[in-house]
């Protein structure tokens, strides 16, 4: 039985059919899924860490438990990459920088003790870039090594692309996911903010940080969010009580509309590649009227400028570590060239952008409710 190209929804079903018959089916998969790794990973290097003989004994437990007759759970000996800034109790967890090198937590993050709740085998810890912002490691693409696999969570995209292992976390701030997802040709979910718990996770933003999702299929990807996800107490900061959704059968079913999309050209098009805007005129014509282009009513150059200006008026009024709230970052005067850059900014944050989004958001209510 070949069980790496296989996702974790299709193992549950035949290791289901095989109970009594094969009672190493776990040890099994973990095994092909290590020699997959011997057989692609010296190309795509998705791993910060992966001790083998660590993942066939969370393999063999998972076997003996089930001989045993006690109660499994939906991932059971499913075996699942963790992005090296998520922590791991039995692991390295070094943020993919060397100023954390052989930092081992004492505890695992909330999102891992759910998956081990759930029967899940950790594999091992997948590549990030250094502290999930912008210094690349060391993965490249599986479809074409001298591509990029994105970031910030390329190990956990790359390992699932290439059959390592069929589930995998990663993160997103701002595009962590959905981004090297997209490169690597699989899913990828960045869930409703608050949905999967964060604690134990290396943190860049608490108001935009999640814990990302990697499958091969959508009942995969289903799966898993219904694993790692759970019912919440306002004790736990940016989460909120709510009713389980069964992900499972929603992704199962069909939507009860047909889904809209909004393609927004920047100002940026022109440097698009011509087979990339190709690639994206064969999508918009498949899509056909489910899809409508909006124009922003803002330059992407502005809007920018707009962030650099929030940048720097953030980094002057941040205190200095360790030193008073009252305290700034500088104690020089200000440039005539700072003084006019903050002026321009005040204007622009009463004026500029408030103004323009109430315009966009507007025209994308306009459209929403035409449809």
């Amino acid at each position: 039985m070949d069980l790496d190209g296989l996702a974790s929804a299709e193992r549950d079903r035949r290791w289901r059919g095989s109970f009594g018959r094969a009672p190493s089916l776990r040890l099994r998969s973990c095994e092909s899924c290590l020699a997959r790794v011997r057989e692609v990973d010296g190309a795509v290097q998705a791993w910060a860490f992966l001790e083998p003989e660590h993942a066939l004994a969370q393999a063999r437990a998972a076997d003996e438990l089930r001989m045993s007759g006690q109660p499994v759970g939906a991932l059971h000996g499913v075996p699942i990459g963790i992005k090296d800034i998520i922590d791991t109790a039995d692991m390295p967890t070094e943020n993919g920088s060397v100023l954390h090198a052989g930092r081992t937590p004492s505890r695992d993050a909330s999102v891992v003790s759910l998956l081990r709740a759930a029967g899940a085998v950790i594999m091992g810890k997948t590549v990030t870039t250094e502290f999930a912002t912008r210094t690349p490691g060391k993965t490249r693409n599986p479809h074409d090594p001298a591509h990029t696999p994105g970031g910030s969570s390329s190990g956990s995209a790359a390992a699932v692309a290439a059959s390592m292992v069929p589930l995998a976390l990663g993160s997103q701030t701002t595009g962590s996911t959905i981004r090297p997802a997209s490169y690597c040709g699989v899913y990828g979910l960045k869930p409703t903010h608050g949905l999967i718990p964060r604690h134990g996770m290396f943190r860049l933003s608490r108001t935009l940080d999640h814990v990302g999702l990697f499958a091969r299929s959508i009942e995969d990807i289903a799966l898993l969010c219904s694993k790692s996800s759970r019912l919440t107490t306002s004790a736990i900061p940016d989460s909120r009580p709510r009713a389980r959704v069964p992900y499972r059968a929603v992704a199962a079913g069909e939507p009860p509309l047909a889904p809209m999309f909004a393609f927004v050209k920047s100002s940026l098009w022109d440097r698009v590649d011509a087979d990339a805007r190709e690639a994206f005129a064969e999508l918009v014509a498949h899509l056909g009227d489910r899809v409508e282009e909006v124009e922003l009513v803002t330059p992407t150059d502005e809007v920018l400028e707009w962030q650099r200006g929030h940048r720097r008026r953030r980094d002057r009024d941040q205190p200095r570590a360790g030193v008073g709230q009252g305290t700034r970052q500088s104690s020089r005067p200000r440039s005539a060239h700072a003084s006019s850059t903050a002026a321009r900014f005040a204007r622009w944050t009463i004026c500029g952008p408030s103004a323009a989004f109430r315009v966009l958001n507007a025209s994308l209510t306009e459209m929403f409710e035409q449809r």
